[in-house]
């Protein structure tokens, strides 16, 4: 959730699109707190299917010209996309 809310929160300027593939965690935010973030695409898998394979699943619903792939450990801290 902190992933999320930093990208919202930093990234400015530019349209863009997060797309999210859950690989069967243990620790996900609920439908409800999905609906607080715009353009947010949830990918749910019933297995991990590890990272390589999730990254490519999101990259074929991706709309943009340039990916930008993320672990949910990660904090941007500054408009980082469009500096």
């Amino acid at each position: 959730m902190d992933c999320l809310k930093s990208i919202y929160a930093c990234t400015m300027g530019i349209s863009f699109e997060v797309i999210i593939v859950d690989n069967a965690s243990e620790k996900s935010i609920t439908p409800n707190q999905r609906l607080t973030f715009d353009h947010l695409e949830w990918i749910q898998n019933n297995k991990n299917i590890g990272f390589g394979q999730a990254n490519n699943l999101g990259a074929e619903k991706a709309k943009g010209d340039y990916l930008f792939l993320l672990n949910t450990d990660t904090l941007l801290t500054s408009n980082v996309i469009n500096d």
